[in-house]
């Protein structure tokens, strides 16, 4: 009588944050600007944003200064990321809201078994935070920021790390994010990507080089991760 095979273990689903799980331009212009009028300097746009987020609260600050004509020198920044961190912090949720489709995407994958996770340079606590007071928390495994780790993206490890603290598997996990840095950490840790194009990233995401792009999280099911995950084995193994 042949053997039934094992099932496979749940796949889990990583999720960058900013631009991609929630639209949060608009609190972060406003918190950017709060934080960079204690220099008088001229405030931040949308446009402007796109060259600025993906790397945390630090560099976005040092990103807008410099920007401004104003590199910053000395023990300015620490000051700088409190004003940040209070401003962004005290005025949660604010405007963020997830995008479209993003909940019912969810429920759908956490209703077949699958796990779910974030991984974003946004500091831990503010992750933590701005989930909470959305009502999102108790859809992941596993929330990694920025901090988390010694390490954050583009850097391997720490996806590696969020997959662990997932109980997750490498070999059946799929990143989603809307930039360089998260199609580069998938690259790096060796597993497959999916990028969304309505997020912050001043370049296409087609010049990213992603597996999968999808233009709305309708199209993120079950069907498609699992199609992702054998072609990506499949071709890894050629």
């Amino acid at each position: 009588m042949p053997l039934t095979p094992a099932p496979s273990r749940p796949a889990l689903v990583v999720f960058d944050l900013d631009g991609t799980l929630l639209d949060t331009h608009v609190d972060l212009v406003e918190s950017l600007n709060h934080t960079i009028s204690a220099l008088a300097l001229e405030p931040v746009s949308y446009d402007d944003l796109t060259h600025l987020v993906g790397q945390g609260a630090r560099v976005m600050i040092e990103r807008a200064c410099r920007l401004r004509g104003h590199p910053l020198e000395g023990d300015a920044l620490p000051q700088l990321v409190e004003r940040f961190v209070a401003h962004y912090a005290g005025n949660m949720p604010g405007r963020t809201e997830p995008y479209p489709g993003l909940i019912a995407a969810m429920d759908r994958l956490r209703s077949e078994g699958y796990r779910l996770a974030v991984c974003t340079n946004k500091m831990e606590s503010l992750a933590l935070g701005l989930l909470d007071k959305l009502d999102l928390t108790r859809y992941f495994d596993a929330i990694s920021g920025g901090d988390t780790f010694p390490v954050r993206k583009p850097d391997a490890r720490h996806l590696t790390g969020t997959i662990e603290r997932a109980g997750g598997d490498i070999a059946r996990t799929v990143m989603i994010g809307d930039s360089i840095n998260d199609i580069a950490v998938a690259k790096n840790a060796g597993v497959p990507s999916i990028a969304v194009p309505f997020g912050y990233s001043d370049v296409p995401v087609s010049s990213f080089n992603p597996d999968v792009i999808i233009t709305h999280f309708d199209e993120l099911t079950s069907e498609l991760v699992e199609r992702l995950l054998r072609e990506y084995a499949e071709k890894v193994a050629v």
